[in-house]
């Protein structure tokens, strides 16, 4: 019992960690520093720790585990949707988004 609290408790500040960035975010629209790449990266490794809890859920154990790694994998995706709209490689036409700096100055 205590182990499925502490997991529900380390699960929800991993999850809602995210959150202040997100806002941030929000607020200034702006993503320039945010990569990407990493962000689908993380989306990924969520993703397929998603399959593994969904597997122990039916299996009858770590639905503390699947709340919050759903809870997770929400965020996150969100996280990849907020920079995929506010960076401007992706939203000005004309940009080229190969990093080769002879895109539109």
């Amino acid at each position: 019992m205590i182990f499925a609290v502490m997991q529900i408790i380390g699960g929800l500040i991993l999850s809602l960690g995210w959150i202040p960035q997100i806002v941030q975010i929000i607020r200034t629209k702006s993503v320039e520093d945010l990569n990407l790449k990493s962000y689908l990266l993380i989306l990924l490794g969520i993703s397929l720790m998603e399959a593994y809890a969904l597997n122990l859920a039916f299996s009858g154990v770590g639905y503390a585990f699947l709340m919050t790694n759903t809870l997770s994998l929400f965020v996150v995706l969100w996280m990849v949707v907020l920079i995929l709209r506010y960076n401007k490689r992706f939203t000005e036409p004309g940009t080229r988004n190969d990093h080769s700096g002879q895109g539109k100055q």
